[in-house]
């Protein structure tokens, strides 16, 4: 019997796997896997309940085992962990067939956004940087993370897609087999640099390589970066990385979302915000990171140049522009931070900062007394965005929206020993 099958490693209720079943054509078994003993039996309910026995298979087992014992067993593996799913890696590039699918989520957000860097290495093997960034530079943690996993094993990952959304980020990757592609590795992954002053930042590739007509692409060792200071401001950088410095998308394979989402909008009651954010990602720019216009302003103190006043001055001095999807009023540009800087300090000139700010501010001083280049600030007729035409950032749906606590098998007995752990400190009070 032909088919693919899918492997939901952490199953949970097994609502996931119940939706690929009956949502998805052509599936010879989903395989709804939990180590928990109750949550297999949820599964089986849920399964039965919904008619889906014929196709979703439940499995009550270690993860990492069963994926390390069906070596490319599945053209499609969805990881959806409580926290970081680097631990599971190491199984799910081997278990899913070459050209197949690794779906994997990662809520642990604070780690890869810069609040315990020593701790994102440990799970990703990455220094994460406070950055306004920060939510992108998640994203490509965890790409670098999962290509490190493949390689080892000579196999290489190509994004399709890759988002951060609500208090979590999702990555969809195709994997694939070839030792000689992954040499290519060290040429998409790169350390950055960020300003501890200004916040401006550049990368450093760990590795080069140069294509050549007919023959192998060469490989050769990227040189140490020049600068030890930064030039804007004059203070010190701190490295952060590697990341994943090469695209996040398939844009063809965004492209044929949206036009099924055209053909099928009765199916979907989140069909404005698929299209919002597929839109965006459709305009993003390749352009590692992206920079937000109130960090920008806030460095020297001035009103907030307007998004359109913005783009306009980069379009206008030759550059890419365009938004992210990860971040309202953030801006992601080929344009160096020289440029950017200029177009601060033309927008200062009429947005004037008062001098006690400037007085005790040695960062905001040393980037306004340059002297600004050639900066046009009038409006560019390509710098408006789609802004009213599609849902573009979502609201939290409800109040304290967000991840729940870890599920524990012996939750009841968590909640009591609590329970009695509080009583005494309020006897001891008393």
């Amino acid at each position: 019997m032909h088919g693919i099958r899918i492997l939901e490693a952490l199953s949970a209720t097994g609502l996931r796997s119940i939706r690929f079943a009956l949502e998805i054509e052509g599936l010879k078994e989903v395989v709804a896997n939990d180590l928990s003993a109750q949550a297999v039996e949820a599964i089986k309910r849920n399964v039965a309940h919904n008619e889906a026995n014929d196709i979703v298979k439940t499995n009550h087992g270690d993860a990492s085992y069963l994926m390390y014992s069906s070596k490319f067993g599945y053209e499609c593996i969805d990881l959806d962990p409580y926290g970081s799913p680097s631990r599971f890696l190491d199984s799910a590039v081997q278990a899913v067939k070459d050209g197949g699918l690794l779906l994997i989520t990662c809520t642990d957000m604070a780690v890869l956004a810069g609040n315990s860097p020593e701790t994102c290495y440990i799970k990703y093997g990455s220094i994460s940087l406070r950055t306004p960034a920060c939510h992108e530079m998640a994203l490509r943690i965890a790409l670098q993370c999962v290509a490190s996993h493949a390689s080892r094993y000579g196999r290489y990952i190509v994004p399709i897609l890759s988002v951060s959304v609500d208090f979590y980020i999702r990555l969809i990757v195709k994997v694939f087999t070839s030792p000689a592609i992954c040499k290519q590795m060290t040429s998409k992954l790169s350390n950055i640099y960020l300003c501890v002053g200004c916040k401006s930042f550049f990368f450093h590739p760990l590795g080069l390589m140069s294509k050549r007509d007919g023959k192998p692409p060469k490989y050769s060792l990227a040189h140490a970066p020049i600068n030890t200071v930064c030039e804007h401001c004059g203070r010190h950088f701190q490295v952060g990385g590697p990341i994943w410095s090469a695209g996040l998308h398939d844009k063809d394979f965004i492209k044929k979302i949206l036009t099924h989402l055209n053909n099928n909008s009765e199916k979907y009651n989140t069909q404005r915000r698929i299209e919002g954010i597929l839109s965006l990602l459709l305009e993003e720019l390749e352009t590692p990171l992206y920079c937000t216009l109130d960090s920008l302003c806030s460095k020297v103190h001035c009103v907030t140049i307007p998004l359109r006043i913005f783009r306009s001055a980069l379009l206008n001095g030759g550059y890419d522009v365009s938004e992210s999807h990860a971040a309202p009023n953030s801006v992601k540009t080929n344009a160096p931070f020289t440029f950017i800087w200029d177009i601060i300090r033309e927008w200062v000139k009429t947005h004037p900062v008062g001098k006690k700010r400037l007085e005790k501010d040695d960062v905001a001083r040393s980037l306004l007394d340059k002297t600004p280049g050639s900066v046009d600030l009038s409006i560019h007729p390509e710098s408006a965005t789609q802004a009213g035409e599609v849902l573009r950032f979502q609201c939290n749906p409800l109040p304290h929206w967000g991840p729940g606590y870890k599920a524990t098998s012996n939750i009841l007995e968590v909640k009591e020993e609590k329970r009695k752990q509080q009583e005494k400190k309020k006897m001891n009070t008393t």
